[in-house]
């Protein structure tokens, strides 16, 4: 099973969106130590078990599981703004809180939905 004492960004390491997003947000944080991101390729389905979640659950967002808690989604983006703190954190905090969320999830779903059509988009990432 897959345990750490971090925060995870669980993203489709097949989808040129979400690995590019995933290697520029963790460059970023602050204190890299606290958080992993971690393709949902790599991980068994006993691991999405140990953390709430399904393979079904990972192939449709990304997600943040920090405490026994999950985000999902624009939720997931955001919160792991909020490690890079600065500016990006501020962001971060703003995308969680409606009215601010409710476009942000709107977005999220739009750039999820369409993500094959992005640059470095593949057609894995087409749901």
């Amino acid at each position: 099973m897959y345990s750490t004492n971090r925060a995870l960004l669980i993203y489709d390491g097949n989808c040129g969106v979400c690995s590019s997003w995933a290697t520029w947000i963790t460059k970023k944080w602050k204190e890299p130590h606290t958080a992993e991101a971690v393709p949902c390729q790599w991980l068994s389905e006993a691991d999405l078990q140990s953390l709430g979640l399904s393979t079904d659950d990972v192939k449709r967002a990304a997600w943040w599981v920090e405490d026994g808690q999950r985000s999902r989604g624009h939720a997931a983006v955001a919160r792991s703004l909020v490690l890079v703190g600065s500016v990006w954190g501020l962001v971060g905090r703003l995308l969680l809180v409606p009215p601010v969320s409710w476009p942000a999830a709107v977005g999220y779903s739009v750039v999820s939905r369409y993500r094959y059509l992005f640059p470095g988009g593949t057609p894995a990432c087409k749901n």
